[in-house]
């Protein structure tokens, strides 16, 4: 069975009503990063940054997947599907997607806020509902627990897991990414020369990836939903 990997961003989950941080009124526009995606910002205002991404939780709990969600993850019966995702939802979770890497977390999971805490034993805890709160939700070392996100600063440790599914693709699609985000962005060099690659965004452009990549100008539906069908008769 064919490998096929998914590499998607902001723009997979915008068609289930999820806020982009990149596009005009993105969250950025809201919040700038320094106050709620940098440990610093944790350290010096954990109050705002735990209610920040309470609000971010809240609103994707009331999401739903969307078609390219579902396409994906009926594509499973026809090839061995790998999802690498930069986005921090659970859409394609529930969509029923079987193989998901979140590169920059999941914002369902909180874990400690104790520094300097290694990756081999790190641990996450599952959120009931929306809400962390700083009085009452507690790691195993006594910390407060924070989102189980990787904010601006701190190290992807996906990364390199994500790069060896990346280099035994016969199929890599990437979806909805603007590729502006390093080092996640890099992934798309890694591809062997045989693979297949499709770059699915409105914008996409030759200027954002190599020549290799066939270039699909549509929203994350409207480009799976016409590589479903190519991909499935051929």
């Amino acid at each position: 069975m064919q490998k096929l990997v998914i590499f998607s961003g902001a723009g997979m989950s915008a068609e289930s009503g999820i806020d982009t941080f990149r596009d005009s009124n993105g969250l950025w526009e809201n919040y700038a990063i320094e106050d709620v995606a940098t440990p610093e910002a944790w350290a010096r205002q954990p109050e705002l940054v735990q209610r920040f991404y309470n609000q971010r939780r809240k609103q994707i709990l009331a999401a739903q997947p969307n078609l390219a969600h579902q396409l994906i993850a009926l594509l499973q019966a026809y090839f061995e599907v790998s999802v690498i995702t930069q986005n921090i939802d659970d859409l394609h979770e529930r969509a029923g997607n079987q193989h998901v890497i979140h590169l920059h977390g999941n914002i369902r999971l909180a874990k400690s806020s104790a520094p300097d805490i290694c990756k081999e034993s790190e641990h996450f805890y599952p959120i009931d509902g929306w809400e962390l709160r700083l009085d009452r939700d507690f790691a195993e070392d006594g910390s407060p627990l924070r989102p189980h996100v990787v904010w601006f600063g701190e190290a992807v440790p996906e990364y390199e897991h994500a790069q060896q599914i990346v280099r035994q693709a016969d199929i890599f699609i990437v979806i909805g990414s603007t590729l502006q985000v390093y080092p996640v962005a890099g992934l798309i060099h890694h591809i062997p020369k045989h693979c297949q690659a499709f770059y699915i965004d409105p914008k996409a452009s030759h200027a954002a990836v190599p020549k290799q990549y066939q270039l699909i100008q549509k929203t994350a539906t409207q480009g799976i939903a016409q590589l479903f069908t190519q991909l499935i008769s051929s």
